[in-house]
């Protein structure tokens, strides 16, 4: 099976499946689905993980995403990117998790196989470490988290967000300016005499 190199759906020069791969797929072969997994295996798991704050929840909802993928490629249409559809799957399997759990778990330690904390584009200059982002992420909603990952860490652009989130543009731009603000307020930075 071949993975392309190309522009991601946002922009962010993520791989690409190829088109014949995702055919393949839609057509049940099997190693043309594990192929378009291992692709994106890596930055779903880390959404999940941002969202869920547990490993063990974040791998739980990853099963219910790979599961719903596999029974809804199919279906597929290409009507949005792959990625595009498949984030939004992840997206929403989180916050169904959410709901049923119908609680906010402490914040996990960072697990080393996600990196994804120590990587928002904002805080990686500055010498902050990884428990304290950490624990500022932990402060927002699943859906800021998500946006901050998204734009922030992965470099997609609002459109993409907004495709995933079902918003419009100007909503992500809000809601980002809220997680923003609120990773700054939680970092320390909006404190007078306590910036860094």
């Amino acid at each position: 099976m071949s993975v392309r190199a190309g522009p991601g759906a946002g922009g962010s020069g993520e791989d690409q499946v190829a088109a014949s791969v995702v055919a393949a797929a839609r057509h049940g072969d099997h190693e043309a689905f594990a192929t378009i997994m291992r692709t994106y295996d890596r930055r779903l798991r880390a959404v999940a993980y941002h969202i869920l704050r547990d490993g063990d929840l974040a791998d739980d909802a990853l099963q219910e995403v790979f599961l719903y993928a596999y029974r809804g490629l199919p279906a597929f249409k290409g009507d949005a990117a792959l990625g595009t559809w498949l984030y939004r799957i992840t997206y929403t399997t989180c916050a169904q998790a959410l709901r049923r759990a119908a609680r906010r778990p402490e914040p996990a330690e960072p697990d080393p196989a996600t990196d994804g904390a120590a990587c928002v584009a904002d805080l990686s200059a500055s010498v902050v470490d990884r428990d304290e982002v950490a624990r500022a992420l932990a402060t927002l909603t699943a859906e800021q988290r998500l946006l901050v990952l998204l734009i922030d860490r992965d470099g997609h652009d609002y459109r993409f967000a907004a495709r995933i989130l079902d918003v419009p543009r100007g909503t992500v731009a809000s809601r980002l300016n809220g997680a923003r603000t609120r990773l700054r307020e939680a970092l320390g930075y909006d404190r007078p005499g306590e910036g860094r």
